[in-house]
């Protein structure tokens, strides 16, 4: 069974730095999209950042040149360092694998969606 594992998060003051990694594991074959989505209670989850299999990286305007995402596909890791915290950085962060495909005894399957059970990340002084 598929599971993604995510670590790191926690409490920051504003200007301050925090790393999220994020593991998934099990059958899997492959995975397209891997990244980072945040919520705060009363809105949608919104993208942060996603690296595709080809290392094509997308990042929300709000944190651009201030996150980084990475990828170690041999690994199925993805983290996400994140400098110059702001108090509107403070949410729940997901970890995604989008398009992932997972081995099966006789065959690839077809591609799903999975989520990590979120870790917190809170910025204030």
């Amino acid at each position: 069974q598929v599971q993604l594992v995510e670590s790191g998060g926690g409490f920051s003051q504003p200007g301050g730095s925090l790393r999220l990694s994020c593991v998934a594991s099990g059958p899997i074959f492959s995975i397209n999209y891997l990244g980072w989505y945040r919520q705060v209670p009363g809105k949608q989850r919104e993208l942060v950042a996603t690296v595709t299999s080809g290392m094509n990286i997308k990042y929300a305007d709000s944190v651009k040149d201030r996150f980084t995402i990475s990828r170690d596909s041999r690994k199925n890791t993805v983290t996400l360092q994140m400098n110059s915290l702001k108090a509107e950085d403070t949410a729940v962060y997901y970890c995604y694998a989008g398009g992932l495909r997972q081995r099966q005894p006789t065959s690839i399957s077809g591609e799903s969606d999975y989520w990590g059970q979120g870790t917190q990340v809170t910025v204030s002084s």
